[in-house]
């Protein structure tokens, strides 16, 4: 079983506890760095993709903006910009949708393992509600290699004090559980 960091006694991680997006912002760091610790490497691809786009809409902005003559004349370019900008938004929104939805992590497969595929790890805690969801996925699921994906729904005030402080140790222990079932899981047949 691996250990917890060595950081975890030196810098405590603190939430907000009436604040429901600093619990699963401090949930979520630390699920990705557990699952790093295991050998999986994080996939930044998507994230490029995303940098990628919303750089493309930020320049079409700003040639919009500084373009050299003024508005009569500039009428049909200012069109261009428009369209281009709202095709380039709903494509990005349309990946974020489609391919992210509430994927905090994607991973490649460890290294040295060519029977496994990457991780893609999701998380949910609904608003006005104490129930966390984790679940992990394979990143490839028409893959051989790829497994059913696994989940548990807990309470997050089972890992938190009253004063809003991770308890890692507790936390660590049902995360690494739960990557533990899911290399396990035996995919069934279709």
């Amino acid at each position: 079983m691996a250990s917890n960091n060595n950081n975890s006694n030196k810098n405590p991680k603190k939430a907000n506890l009436l604040d429901h997006h600093s619990i699963k912002h401090i949930l979520d760091e630390y699920v990705s760095e557990i699952v790093t610790s295991r050998g999986y490497v994080e996939d930044v691809r998507m994230s490029n993709v995303r940098l990628l786009m919303g750089s493309i809409i930020i320049i079409i902005a700003l040639v919009a903006q500084f373009y050299p003559k003024k508005f009569p004349e500039n009428r049909d370019f200012l069109i261009v910009c428009i369209l281009l900008y709202i095709l380039f938004n709903g494509l990005l929104q349309l990946i974020i949708y489609t391919k992210e939805k509430n994927a905090i992590l994607f991973t490649h497969p460890p290294e040295g393992f060519f029977n496994s595929t990457g991780l893609v790890v999701s998380s949910k805690l609904p608003r006005f509600s104490d129930l966390y969801t984790l679940s992990i996925a394979s990143a490839d699921p028409k893959s051989k290699a790829a497994k059913d994906p696994v989940e548990f729904t807990k309470s997050v005030t089972q890992w938190f004090t009253t004063d809003g402080i991770l308890v890692e140790g507790l936390f660590w222990k049902d995360v690494e559980g739960l990557i533990n079932d899911y290399a396990r899981e035996p995919k069934k047949n279709k």
